[in-house]
């Protein structure tokens, strides 16, 4: 069995004076790290959210709209995003406590301005692959573990897309391991990846 653990968007972004702040985003660290040092895992991959300046998700692109409301990107229903992760910035960096030296392999998306990319593994029209499946296809992952930045966003159409697009797989979600934005969808969230086949467990049972 090849185990991988997949980190998403652990960025600054995303943790406390982000621009895009998760609430307690920055308790996932330490769960990320421990797990990685335990050495349990034949590879570690991280997701990195990695748009243009003028990415179509972002409420300044749209005059009148504002962050957290619904507008269109593309002809499509869109959420509108605070500025977040531009490339290049201090917001898109990870986190500083991460511990980046143990990651393998650095998927970046969200790099079409035309569309939003929540999932690690394609685009959110699924017309566009990043890659990451085809890699640890290549790797021989059998068991892929997930946590991160948020479960009710990227983690989950992550933990989705690795189940259909990894078949034999086994897909677990690493609870203690994440944070999300809205309390009542990520109730949703984890509900919706059980239901599909995630099993939902914590870092404790991986670290005894």
């Amino acid at each position: 069995m090849t185990r991988a653990l997949l980190l998403i968007d652990i960025q600054n972004g995303f943790c406390p004076g982000g621009n895009l702040p998760v609430p307690e985003g920055d308790a996932v660290v330490p769960v990320a790290n421990a797990l990685m040092a335990h050495g349990g895992y034949d590879l570690i991959a991280a997701s990195q959210d990695w748009h243009p300046h003028n990415h179509g998700s972002f409420a300044s692109q749209h005059p009148g709209r504002h962050p957290f409301e619904m507008g269109e990107l593309s002809g499509k229903p869109q959420m509108m995003w605070p500025d977040h992760c531009v490339q290049g910035t201090a917001d898109a960096a990870f986190h500083p406590d991460l511990d980046v030296e143990r990651i393998g392999i650095i998927q970046q998306k969200g790099t079409n301005p035309a569309v939003d990319s929540y999932s690690a593994f394609r685009d959110n029209d699924k017309s566009a692959l990043t890659g990451l499946a085809a890699q640890l296809t290549e790797k021989g992952v059998t068991l892929l573990d997930i946590m991160g930045l948020a479960t009710d966003y990227c983690v989950k159409f992550s933990a989705l897309d690795a189940l259909d697009m990894l078949p034999g797989v086994k897909v677990r979600l690493i609870m203690d391991g994440c944070r999300g934005i809205d309390p009542l969808t990520v109730d949703a969230a984890l509900a919706e990846m059980r239901d599909a086949g995630v099993d939902l467990i914590t870092s404790r049972s991986l670290l005894e």
